[in-house]
């Protein structure tokens, strides 16, 4: 199957398999991961990015691509949309329609709330449908909250807001029985124990998992509990601008029906931001993991209101995207391969890097492979490296890979590759967005009040790097968190008048610094139109 120029790194991989099984390559020490970073990994290329001219982030530095997003003109004026006669008038108003906006609207709706959903796709249509390796909860004997917290606190750099990262552990447990119950179809033993595993940067197996479609299965339970309550969702629209009230405070959002191209009014007590990634942003031109729209939508509504990011600089590059073949170039390869005992193997066979360090450390440890010390595989579109797969059977026996990862054998069995009997190739791909708006621990924004957030548009839960399995966590335990929090502030909140004078606001000082600029904002989706120059080549 695979292209002659790299049959000869193939038979390498295969020669030294037996040994590479028994080979325990030594961790990193900190220095020696603090200098790989630095020089490897995407975050640290000072040249990709920009400080920010205006905004309540003024002064600090972003990915290029974001800032443009950031500072743009909004789509609409303050003038365009009557703000008088609302079409939609609720008390929690849910922007997203993925893990996260599905769990806030479920407590919410437990609450007493008249709660909507919209999204700009379907729900569902969402970065938790694309998580496969599964959810980290610290529910066993041998394993603690506490212990939680230090793998991923020090995973992230130390840098995470600790009451955001106490709340996600100490939660933990209790979300995997909030979603047992719900009836996702966890990995367990025929007495009911829950089967858990390893991911980078743990210490404890407190991996849940639903084999290697967690984040689907927990999309579809969700979805269906959404449905079974009879929550309204308003699909193929999409939040353009929020609206705050004569106070300031979070009061709806303009809508835009991506079909017809009608604008909308939603009205609301509170509003929760759920709205994903920004992995279609395609940050220093990596291929991404991510569904079509996640194109950093929160953070631009949230920013142009006032409300403040945190490590907006900060993006995790998962290290184990498909390098080959050409047609799921960034596609996803679950954590998981390697969890089960598949170590990455260079060009010559040999093991480079421990299996299970953090996805920053993995990530920056195959750029170096591929890049410096020429011991990546030439793909014929880009440079790769060995997961050696084969050794999943080779350690639990034959069966392994199609009981405990069938994603991944279907999705590389329609190229012709059988995971079970060969390597494939990978490498990093656009995964996470680490950064996002600042809130604090009732998951409101410390900047803009009755504004809530959850899911992957939050800053500060994983600090500087995320491991495995927190953020299908984090999507579930804040997104409950912000559901519960923005219906009992629904009940005390009185709206005053709408206003769309912060855009206005963000026109001004945008002139005022002197940014010249066409983009608008937010970018919505993704353009993969190719120019008549590019065609003709």
């Amino acid at each position: 199957m695979y292209a002659e120029q790299f049959q000869k790194s193939l038979k390498a991989v295969e020669e030294a398999r037996e040994a590479n099984i028994a080979y325990e390559p030594a961790r990193m020490t900190a220095k020696e991961k603090e200098d790989l970073l630095a020089a490897y990994h995407p975050d640290y290329k000072q040249d990709e990015f920009e400080v920010l001219q205006i905004g309540p982030n003024k002064g600090d530095k972003v990915p290029k691509e974001l800032a443009e997003m950031l500072q743009a003109h909004s789509r609409i004026t303050s003038g365009e949309v009557d703000l008088t006669n609302p079409t939609y008038d609720v008390d929690v108003l849910i922007i997203g329609g993925g893990g996260a906006g599905t769990s806030a609207a479920i407590e919410a709706h437990e609450a007493g709330a008249n709660v909507m959903i919209v999204t700009k796709l379907r729900m569902g249509d969402a970065n938790t449908m694309m998580a496969e390796g599964g959810i980290q909860a610290a529910d066993k004997p041998n394993d603690s909250p506490a212990i939680h917290y230090i793998d991923a606190f020090g995973g992230g750099h130390y840098a995470a807001k600790p009451e955001l990262l106490y709340k996600l552990v100490n939660d933990a447990p209790e979300a995997i029985q909030w979603l047992n119950k719900l009836g996702v179809e966890f990995d367990k033993m025929p007495d009911g124990t829950m089967v858990t595993t390893h991911g980078g940067g743990t210490s404890r197996k407190r991996m849940h998992a639903c084999k290697d479609y967690s984040g689907a299965e927990i999309m579809r339970t969700l979805r269906d509990e959404v449905l079974n309550r009879q929550i309204p969702v308003v699909d193929f629209t999409s939040a353009i601008e929020l609206i705050l009230d004569e106070n300031g405070k979070a009061a709806g959002a303009v809508l835009l029906n991506m079909e017809t191209g009608d604008l909308m009014v939603a009205k609301a007590k509170t509003v929760i931001i759920a709205t994903g990634g920004a992995g279609r942003m395609h940050y220093q031109g990596f291929p991404t993991s991510n569904h079509y729209g996640a194109t950093a939508d929160g953070l631009v509504l949230g920013y142009r209101a006032g409300a403040k990011l945190l490590y907006a600089e900060t993006l995790q590059y998962h290290p184990t995207g498909a390098a080959f073949p050409e047609q799921i170039f960034g596609a996803l390869v679950t954590e998981k391969v390697r969890s089960l005992g598949a170590k990455l193997v260079n060009r010559e066979g040999k093991v480079f890097m421990h299996p299970l360090e953090t996805r920053d450390v993995s990530a920056a440890s195959i750029i170096r492979e591929c890049t410096t010390r020429e011991n990546g595989v030439d793909t014929g579109a880009g440079l790769g490296v060995w997961l050696d797969t084969p050794m999943i059977e080779k350690i639990g026996g034959e069966g392994t890979i199609e009981k405990r990862i069938p994603a991944m054998m279907r999705m590389f069995g329609k190229y012709g590759i059988d995971i079970r009997k060969e390597p494939i190739l990978v490498y990093p791909t656009l995964h996470y967005q680490n950064g996002g708006l600042d809130i604090a621990q009732n998951g409101m924004t410390t900047q803009v009040e009755n504004l809530y957030v959850a899911g992957e548009a939050v800053g500060g839960i994983h600090g500087r790097n995320r491991l495995m399995g927190n953020s299908l966590l984090d999507i579930i335990v804040f997104g409950r968190n912000a559901g519960q929090n923005a219906a009992a502030k629904a009940k005390e909140t009185t709206v005053g008048a709408l206003t769309l004078s912060h855009i206005d606001a963000f026109d001004k000082e945008r002139a005022e610094a002197g940014i010249e600029t066409d983009a608008i904002s937010p970018k919505l989706l993704p353009d993969y139109r190719r120019s008549v120059t590019e065609l003709d080549k």
